[in-house]
């Protein structure tokens, strides 16, 4: 029985759909907004919007853990000569990821404290993927 089961399958195993919504969570807050199909971005707006209420929460690191888990990001720690840089203001010693996560709990955080929620929106196109057809939409975080 299906029953309370409303997401979508996505027609990909469990692990293959985690890691692709990961990918897309981080590239939706890198970049603002990505071009997909309009069933994912269906179920990467639920998973989005959540992203920016974790944030919103206090700046701890529980929460700071949450977004890694859920963005499954795992990376070294750095050395002593790279935290000294970081104190100085210099992250050029991060790598994508910590940029993501710091991009989260600090622009995003503060540009939606006002707001209460449906922090994106779905935009559909007219064209249609050239390889197989399905219809194309922009998802992006509301300005």
């Amino acid at each position: 029985m299906r029953h309370l089961k409303r997401r979508s399958k996505l027609s990909i195993t469990g692990s293959h759909k985690r890691c692709m919504l990961a990918n897309m969570l981080k590239s939706l807050i890198e970049y603002g907004r990505i071009e997909t199909s309009i069933v994912k971005a269906k179920e990467l707006k639920r998973h989005a919007d959540k992203m920016i209420t974790i944030a919103k929460k206090e700046n701890t690191i529980h929460a700071k853990r949450q977004a890694k888990a859920k963005l499954m990001i795992r990376y070294n720690s750095l050395t002593s000569k790279e935290k000294r840089k970081v104190k100085e203001k210099d992250l050029s010693s991060y790598n994508g990821d910590r940029k993501v996560i710091n991009k989260l709990f600090t622009h995003l955080k503060d540009r939606y404290t006002t707001r209460n929620g449906g922090y994106t929106r779905i935009i559909k196109k007219e064209n249609m993927r050239k390889g197989d057809g399905s219809q194309t939409c922009l998802i992006e975080y509301i300005e």
